[in-house]
């Protein structure tokens, strides 16, 4: 066998290796892309831990990872023990329609909601007075809503076991974090020289702002969100908090779902003064913190629009379920920088080159 025979058998063989190792890694991507995000936010914790431990990298990640389950786990359980609950309750409420049909009259609140009101009692009264027309509008409604409950129920359960596996990770990847730091400065001077250290540079610093923007955002907005429920006296003001926590980092209409859904439980309980302020809170209040605090936060480090915010995250939780709620900005966030410093870079090279031809000659 010739030399250049062995070689190609060579990159063959290392060609399949690749292959395996990519095939065996991938069904968990999301999972460790994520887990290295936690890691670069959470590096001064673990330092900080490091130094009280004297130097036990194994005690040092069993804390922080204990703190991560304490933070983000337990809140989910939590979270989706009250979804859960929820739809039973809507399930219990809802099941005399299908069994006995409408009321005849309407509820009282009904009547008094301005402008539409009044047709919405008289529409109320031919539902009842039709169990055709009530069963086609039932219809309607029941299959899309058992469908999006069943799929938000799916996606906080499939967010636990991602939160819990990405814990894992961190864990890991917390007690040796010496020998990827050391790999990953090594490689980056390998293949780019010191563009290469300036791009992790820029890559940690991007990670950072954008997990700090989206992540404070909704914390900002769960707290304001969390003061005006008690003010109103909504019931389940932890719950709701937490829940505004999450539903905050979809865009436009992510927090908008909560505060509307307490005002609207605030009218049906013949409070409509404070249905009014939840409402007037939740648009002047809750959202104005979106619209501010985000792009200061996100700008102290990348400028990221809300196009691509908005992208991010609807397709992150496409690719990557729940953990694309912060995965999927912060990647395409990544990319804009290091492609901007890329060209700037490639633009600096091309003007330098020019220069100097123009020297020479």
């Amino acid at each position: 066998m010739n030399a250049s025979s062995k070689q190609l058998i060579q990159i063959a063989l290392v060609a399949l290796l690749l292959i395996g190792c990519v095939a065996v890694l991938l069904p968990f991507t999301g999972t460790l892309l994520f887990a290295v995000v936690i890691c670069i936010i959470t590096l001064p914790i673990r330092n900080r831990l490091l130094t009280l431990c004297r130097g036990r990298s194994n005690l040092a990640a069993l804390l922080i990872s204990m703190l991560l389950l304490l933070l983000l786990v337990a809140p989910m359980a939590l979270l989706s023990g009250s979804l859960a609950d929820g739809i039973e309750m809507a399930i219990r409420y809802f099941k005399p329609l299908f069994e006995k049909g409408l009321p005849v009259e309407p509820p009282a609140w009904l009547g008094r909601i301005p402008v539409i009101g009044p047709n919405l009692a008289d529409y109320w009264h031919e539902l009842a007075a039709s169990r055709e027309e009530m069963n086609n509008l039932l219809q309607q409604f029941i299959e899309p809503t058992r469908r999006l409950a069943l799929a938000a129920v799916a996606l906080f359960a499939q967010g636990l076991l991602q939160l819990v596996l990405v814990i894992f990770f961190v864990f890991f990847i917390f007690r040796d974090a010496h020998i990827y730091v050391d790999a990953l400065h090594t490689g980056s001077r390998m293949l780019a020289g010191d563009l290469g250290e300036r791009m992790l540079a820029l890559a940690e610093g991007t990670v950072t702002g954008v997990m700090v923007g989206i992540v404070g955002t909704a914390a900002a907005q769960a707290v304001v969100a969390m003061i005006g429920f008690i003010i109103a006296g909504v019931p389940g003001v932890v719950v709701l908090t937490f829940a505004t926590f999450f539903f905050s980092m979809i865009p436009v209409v992510g927090a908008t779902l909560i505060w509307l859904g307490a005002a609207v439980w605030l009218y049906n309980e013949g409070q409509a003064g404070w249905a009014v302020f939840i409402v007037l809170w939740g648009m002047f209040g809750i959202s104005s913190v979106d619209n501010f605090l985000k792009p200061i936060l996100i700008s102290r480090t990348a400028s990221l629009p809300l196009l691509l915010i908005v992208v991010g995250v609807l397709g992150g939780v496409l690719v990557f379920g729940f953990i694309g709620l912060f995965l999927g900005p912060t990647l395409l966030a990544l990319g804009q920088v290091l492609i901007r410093e890329w060209l700037a870079h490639a633009h600096a090279s091309s003007s330098t080159a020019s220069g100097g031809g123009g020297v020479s000659r």
